[in-house]
């Protein structure tokens, strides 16, 4: 960066982080013939040298510029998390550099501006009040931006000129000293000036200034144009050479450049055509591969279109570059190519870049399916198409990755109708999916068209590997929309599959999701199984999931207590290990959520610290929904009733909003709540509000303990309704039993044999407690079997 600052500027297509990218390869000098090991090199001794502090940005830079080493450390991280990170350390990198030198930061045309660069821009533009940076923008009026209430930003209007500034510029245009309107006897050498009748260079500029309304760029096409039109000659003075009533000025900027264009050499014009093919900025190796002229004759025809300012030469590090002079002039000059012609200047580009750049595609991949699109090459745009997405996914900028695959999967139609149509179609569909997932949430309704696609495509071309992908993502689509029958049923189908191909991989996801699904439906000697003969910590997509989330839940629940805090302990501990952040929250709510069962608020709390310190950096609403019903479950568990019941409500219309699993139990826990506080009326409103959804959903997980505290409730809000409080109980433990959730027995068999002490059956009382007790080998210092032991104890006396 040179002198008393630097300058940072570019233009762009609408790709994901194009700008940023050419960005950083300016601030860092990178060229596009540099190697891998090169740009890593160069990106290294810049930050280094910069400030060391700033080494923690390279994994981020090295990422966004396609430069990564080996397995890409930032796989596993939230793409929320890794999109902040990025954006951040270009940030801190503008802003540690304008400690060195005031910096100007240039970006051209934000109306073609990709959500990922306005983001980083937004980011840059709160920055600025404390930097030494100014930041030059130009758009055009369709686009909009949040910075007006800034008292550090001045926007600038380039409305069309005055008469006063129209004339100014046409005096520059066309020799110093000339007046807006000729009068009579001036003297200028003008031919057929007749006295009064107002032709010459003023009647010109009058003609110019009505015609253009002020527009600089046509005003300069228009003088243009004369002047190779023979109207205006320079001889030491401009001079007309032609009556005004002779002059034929077509009506538009764009006639204009039509014509001017029409009256170039057969070989330049043929050159400015190929060159708008090419884009708004080209390198001149490029111009040499497509063009298919000799060095001299083609360094005379560029000359003579920069001449022409039909092009500028700009500076560029490496190869010569030039760029067109307008949007406008690109346009005009491309719509003038014949369709045949500009189909083969395309291919002819496309293979032009993939020879040029065979090492650094991914730099290039949305001109390159631009360019194979344009030329009529289907497969290949749409094989571009879909790296580009699957590239912007990498880089956490899935809006942007929607819509390449998006386009993909719409051109693939051009193609022929095979089974290779259809599995290049699956492989986008599940990109896509994947993609929605993050942005849309995990149970949105634009999901389910997508999957439904790639799973009847890999049904038809008979792709059981494929299919069985498919399946399982569907299945646990399924279960976020806690329609858990369904995706029992997928992930039945996904284990069958697997085991007849002895797909290691599927076998182990179809018994994760089976385990999930399971545990949900209230299964838990099922949800067992599946979940032990998962592995502790499986790929999944982007992700890890892990085997073992809800394994301590579902020992719990068939009372091994013991059991379940030394696999909760075990999950956290591995979790910190891999530094997965979705790893560690799973494993945090894990374990907050067997404690929570456990009562031990001390360690429900503590985790919902945690938990909610790194929802807070991923920005992650669903985590902090969940933090802020455990810590509400855990402060009502422990007299904090108001406090609890208005997190725990909050929780719930949060999860709700998500069309998440896990409403039953934040409703139990709800219940609970009022029940404690006095309010058994709402209490029981919640829990009728959650048993009415468990046949519509097969949500059965609490199923049991929400029988068992609707009894409770019902007692507390009117002692005399003790028979249906009993019922109530009963049908706890009938279900319980049923589920083997040993722990949800003794609960609603501890609660039932108080009732029945109150009625004076103290022995049957006593004998059902006894033997539920007697189940338990393990966790007898544990709340709810203290509790049993307490009472069975009053009740031997």
């Amino acid at each position: 960066m040179p002198g008393a600052g630097g300058l940072l500027g570019f233009a762009w297509q609408a790709s994901a982080y194009l700008p940023v990218i050419e960005l950083l390869k300016s601030y860092f000098e990178i060229v596009n013939e540099d190697d891998e090991r090169k740009r890593r090199e160069k990106v290294n001794g810049k930050i280094i040298t910069l400030d060391r502090s700033l080494e923690d940005t390279l994994p981020y830079l090295f990422g966004l510029l396609g430069i990564v080493a080996g397995d890409d450390s930032l796989a596993q991280l939230d793409p929320q998390l890794k999109r902040r990170r990025i954006l951040e350390a270009v940030k801190r990198i503008l802003a540690r550099e304008s400690l060195n030198q005031p910096l100007i930061v240039v970006f051209e045309d934000l109306h073609w501006i990709d959500s990922e660069t306005q983001a980083l821009l937004n980011l840059i533009v709160d920055a600025l009040a404390t930097a030494r940076i100014l930041m030059l923008v130009n758009y055009r009026p369709e686009y909009h931006h949040q910075w007006g209430n800034k008292t550090y930003y001045t926007q600038l209007r380039l409305d069309p000129l005055g008469r006063e500034s129209a004339d100014e510029m046409l005096t520059a245009l066309l020799g110093a000293g000339l007046p807006l309107f000729d009068q009579p006897g001036s003297g200028h050498p003008l031919p057929d000036q007749g006295e009064g009748r107002g032709e010459g260079i003023a009647a010109l500029k009058r003609l110019i200034i009505e015609r253009t309304e002020g527009n600089p760029f046509f005003m300069e096409e228009m003088v243009q144009a004369l002047f190779e039109q023979d109207v205006l000659v320079r001889n030491g003075a401009v001079k007309l050479a032609k009556h005004l009533d002779e002059i034929r000025v077509p009506p538009t900027v764009q006639a204009i450049l039509a014509s001017r264009i029409d009256r170039l050499a057969a070989g330049e014009k043929e050159l400015l055509q190929t060159l708008a093919v090419l884009g708004r900025e080209f390198s001149s190796g490029l111009i040499k591969r497509v063009a298919g002229k000799s060095d001299d004759e083609l360094e005379r025809m560029l000359s003579e279109l920069q001449l022409g300012e039909f092009i500028y030469e700009q500076p560029a590090m490496g190869d010569i570059e030039y760029t067109f002079k307008h949007a406008l002039t690109l346009e005009v000059a491309y719509h003038s190519i014949l369709i045949e012609r500009r189909r083969l200047l395309h291919e002819r580009a496309a293979q032009a870049i993939e020879a040029l750049a065979a090492e650094r595609l991914d730099d290039h991949l949305s001109k390159l399916a631009n360019h194979y699109q344009r030329s009529g090459n289907t497969s290949k745009a749409v094989d571009y198409l879909g790296r580009a997405g699957w590239r912007a996914a990498q880089q956490a900028a899935h809006t942007e990755a929607i819509g390449h695959l998006i386009a993909a999967v719409t051109l693939l139609k051009e193609l022929p109708d095979d089974a290779d149509r259809a599995r290049r179609e699956i492989d986008l569909q599940m990109a896509l999916a994947s993609s929605l997932f993050l942005v849309k949430g995990p149970g949105a309704d634009e999901r389910q068209p997508v999957l439904a696609r790639a799973q009847a495509l890999s049904e038809q071309i008979g792709d059981t590997g494929r299919l069985m992908k498919v399946l399982l993502d569907l299945s646990l689509f399924r279960t976020y929309r806690r329609e858990h029958r369904s995706a029992a049923d997928l992930a039945e189908r996904v284990l069958a599959l697997a085991q007849t191909a002895k797909d290691s991989s599927m076998i182990d996801g179809a018994h994760l999701q089976l385990g999930v699904v399971q545990c949900f439906r209230g299964d838990f000697k099922a949800s067992c199984e599946h979940l032990e003969r998962a592995p502790g910590f499986i790929k999944f997509g982007s992700f890890h999931a892990s085997g073992s989330e809800l394994l301590p839940d579902v020992l719990f629940m068939l009372g091994f207590p013991a059991a379940a805090l030394k696999k909760s302990g075990e999950f956290l501990a591995t979790a910190r290990l891999i530094s997965d952040p979705f790893s560690v929250i799973d494993a945090l709510q894990t374990d907050a959520r067997l404690h929570l069962q456990l009562r031990d608020r001390d360690i429900v709390m503590e985790r919902v610290r945690e938990i909610l310190s790194i929802a807070a950096e991923h920005q992650n609403a669903y985590l902090i929904a969940m933090a802020t019903f455990l810590r509400g479950a855990a402060g009502a568990g422990a007299g904090e009733w108001e406090q609890g019941i208005a997190d725990i409500e909050r929780a719930i219309a949060e999860v709700k909003t998500g069309g998440a699993a896990g409403n039953a139990w934040m409703l139990t826990a709800l219940a609970e709540a009022y029940g404690k506080s006095g309010r058994p009326r709402e209490g029981l409103n919640a829990v009728r509000e959650a048993l009415a959804s468990i046949e519509q959903t097969d949500e059965r997980i609490y199923e049991a303990e929400l029988h068992r505290v609707e009894g409770d409730l019902l007692l507390m809000r009117n002692p005399s309704e003790q028979e249906q409080a009993e019922q109530c109980m009963r049908s706890g433990i009938d279900i319980s039993r049923r589920q083997a959730a040993n722990s949800l027995e003794l609960r609603a068999t501890t609660s039932l044999a108080r009732l029945l002490a109150a009625q004076g059956k103290r022995e049957e009382a006593r004998k059902m407690l006894t033997e539920i007790y007697g189940w338990f080998i393990e966790g007898f210092d544990t709340a709810d079997l203290k509790d049993a032991k307490a009472l069975l104890d009053e009740l031997s006396h």
